[in-house]
């Protein structure tokens, strides 16, 4: 158990952000799982718009690494391509 009370704001810290990017992570991994189903190209289009959007916000948060937010872009805007209008 932490001794100093600045140790134990730093867990009560790190306790919140941790249970926060566990609720931004999961609703990125959803928003991802629904665009990829997506069938409808002009849906899926502006679905990719707010999905990259959040992939950004994330990245830039630390949430996921950079690398990771554009391997998913470039991954979905491949498959959206592919999607007949």
């Amino acid at each position: 158990m932490a001794n100093h009370k600045s140790a134990i704001k730093r867990i009560r810290q790190s306790e919140a952000r941790r249970l926060r990017n566990r609720y931004y992570a999961k609703t990125m991994r959803n928003a991802v799982r629904n665009l990829r189903k997506e069938t409808d190209k002009a849906k899926a289009a502006e679905d990719f718009k707010r999905v990259t959007a959040m992939l950004d916000k994330l990245a830039g948060k630390n949430v996921i690494s950079k690398n990771k937010a554009a391997n998913l872009k470039s991954k979905l805007a491949k498959q959206i391509n592919k999607l007949e209008a």
